[in-house]
């Protein structure tokens, strides 16, 4: 299945950007972490498609997408071309901006530090992959809700448009209601 954006340097872009935009300083460890949350939910809200082409790895500090990490240790690369993301994916990202990204970098680290796909990556040694099957599942079940991580209808904002006579309504993408 084809993620949603072409390279992961394109959702780093559009959060970089965004904080620019807000006058913040993202610091790297913050996007690890924005980055990993916003794979795990997309997976969960979109039947597990991936919102970028990432693998994230578990390290002392977090998790990690190691490519990316690498590339950025010394600041934005501003030779790097990237593209604009889709309107969908645009309108998911700013979800995740407004539901993590007022968060501290260590509040995030706690949040995700705390989550299970993480801790058994973790046991397994640093720099272990974190399964992306288990992101999913745990950012997408009750169980996450249950241990601190908001459910994927908390983080996804609805959609405003117009309705014909010209009313803001709130709209939702339609899924198929699961068995409790």
């Amino acid at each position: 299945m084809a993620s949603a954006v072409d390279s992961t340097l394109d959702v780093v872009f559009w959060f970089l950007d965004r904080a620019l935009d807000e006058n913040e300083y993202l610091q790297p460890q913050k996007l690890q972490r924005l980055l990993y949350l916003s794979q795990s939910y997309y997976g969960a809200l979109n039947r597990g498609a991936k919102l970028m082409p990432a693998v994230f790895v578990a390290d002392e500090m977090g998790p990690v997408e190691p490519t990316i990490f690498r590339m950025l240790a010394n600041g934005k690369p501003y030779n790097v071309e990237s593209r604009p993301v889709p309107e969908g994916v645009g309108h998911f990202l700013d979800s995740m901006w407004r539901k993590f990204g007022a968060h501290s970098t260590e509040h995030l680290s706690r949040l995700v530090g705390g989550h299970p796909p993480y801790i058994a990556a973790l046991k397994k040694g640093p720099r272990t992959e974190i399964g992306y099957a288990t992101m999913i599942k745990f950012y997408g079940s009750r169980e996450g809700a249950e241990k601190g991580a908001p459910a994927p209808a908390e983080v996804l904002r609805p959609r405003v448009m117009r309705s014909q006579d010209g009313r803001p309504v709130s709209v939702t993408r339609w899924s198929i209601p699961t068995k409790k």
